[in-house]
């Protein structure tokens, strides 16, 4: 039987399993495709305590604008049960704005 090393020469040969709930699939779900990573090499890095760079390309340009659109119509739907979200829409607005532009500057 051949080999099949990973990109950095290693034989990965364990395999560690462990279940989650939905809500947390979900955000590991959300956390992995944001950095760009291949889920093991996300939970590899997060598990060893290493840092996790994100690498901007358009695949995570489109998670982050997907995520920031959630959140917006979450703070559109609270603003209509509270008045005194004024000052964080303006900031997520600005950030949506800034993230457009940056969609131009990728494409």
């Amino acid at each position: 039987m051949k080999r099949t090393l990973d990109y950095k020469g290693r034989w990965r040969n364990h395999t560690v399993a462990f279940r989650v709930s939905d809500e947390e699939s979900k955000l590991l779900n959300d956390l992995v495709a944001l950095s760009g990573l291949t889920k093991q090499d996300y939970i590899t890095r997060r598990l060893l305590c290493r840092d996790v760079v994100v690498q901007g390309n358009p695949r995570v340009y489109k998670v982050l604008k997907n995520q920031m659109a959630a959140i917006y119509e979450e703070l559109k739907r609270l603003e209509a049960l509270s008045p005194d979200n004024d000052e964080l829409l303006y900031t997520l607005q600005v950030i949506a704005i800034t993230l457009d532009g940056l969609k131009g500057e990728d494409e």
